[in-house]
């Protein structure tokens, strides 16, 4: 009797413990299958890298801007609580160091992985920058290598590319997820290229005249001729001499159009309007949108196509072939 009272309890006994070891088993299972559908959390610099990494990421993840809107990013410096948040994050997507020059610094001696860095760069081979027509205010911020490469649509293909193929490479489990998304966003990227192609292919005057001269790999990869103004910095208002030469540059050349940043003073480019006779379009480097401007649901592509229309009110017209300035011996 003794004997099947205790087989009774010890069968109890090692039926719980199995149960307790199967449900477990099955947290465990379910813990793990909890993670891989858990949201990554990734930084990314600036608004470029931020509308490329979102447009990849989609779902998968939570993506934030670090530099605010409207701030300038070749003068950013980060804060230390900013420093932080990157290091809290799963990843962090920057564009090139020549763009972001704080970044090889910060991230040395930071453990692999924590977080996962992406480059949004990585074989795209960038083109030396020129210093011709750089202001005093430039200096500040001038680069080895020109870093404007988001601005070419082509190679803003590879970047997307690029950025999908690391976070593929780093977090598997979402492989599909990114191809798939990154897929959808080239196509559209594709679409907007054609665009391009078809406007400037012909374009009957191939020479536009910039304050920044940031539109570089633009002008390469559609056979234009970008020309920066000398000595035109935005927070600057130029001197008399200064509009006069530039009298005489737009009379000659038949200048209808000088494009400048939406960041620029309202200061000079009244003063370019009122004195100089020649009238003023944005072309927007998307270094930076303003809050406004993302509420309203602008984005890359919507200001490419922005900028598009406003280059044609230059290359859809036809005259002599604008010339550079002469620089100053």
């Amino acid at each position: 009797m003794k004997k099947k009272i205790w087989l009774t309890l010890f069968t109890l006994l090692a039926g719980s413990t199995l149960a307790a070891c199967g449900s477990n088993s099955r947290n465990e299972s379910e813990g793990a299958g909890e993670n891989n559908d858990e949201k990554l959390s990734i930084i990314t610099t600036f608004y470029p890298i931020y509308d490329f990494t979102q447009n990849v990421v989609g779902d998968e993840g939570d993506v934030e801007l670090l530099i605010p809107a409207g701030t300038e990013p070749h003068d950013f410096e980060p804060s230390a609580k900013q420093i932080a948040q990157i290091q809290d994050a799963d990843a962090f997507v920057y564009h090139n160091e020549n763009m972001e020059t704080w970044v090889p610094d910060t991230v040395e001696g930071w453990e692999k992985g924590k977080p996962n860095i992406i480059k949004g760069t990585e074989g795209i081979k960038l083109t030396a920058a020129s210093d011709e027509h750089e202001s005093e205010d430039e200096h500040r911020h001038s680069h080895e290598y020109d870093p404007h490469t988001w601005i070419d649509p082509k190679l803003a293909i590879k970047e997307v590319e690029a950025i999908s193929k690391q976070l593929s490479k780093d977090y598997p489990e979402k492989q599909e997820a990114f191809e798939e998304n990154a897929e959808n966003y080239v196509k559209e990227l594709e679409d907007l290229d054609k665009e391009y192609e078809e406007s400037l292919s012909n374009a009957p005057q191939k020479s536009f005249v910039t304050q920044h001269a940031a539109f570089g790999y633009l002008a390469n990869e559609y056979d234009l001729n970008q020309l920066a103004i000398s000595g035109l910095s935005p927070d600057e208002e130029p001197s008399p001499e200064r509009l006069a030469e530039l009298k005489d540059y737009v009379e000659d050349n038949n200048i209808h159009y000088i494009y400048f940043e939406k960041n620029a003073s309202d200061k000079i480019a009244k003063t370019l309007a009122d004195e100089v006779g020649v009238k003023l379009e944005v072309l927007n480097p998307l270094e930076s949108l303003t809050d406004e401007q993302i509420d309203h649901g602008e984005d890359y592509i919507s200001v490419m196509k922005d900028n598009l229309k406003a280059l044609e009110k230059t290359t859809d017209t036809k005259g002599k072939e604008i010339q550079p300035e002469e620089s100053e011996e």
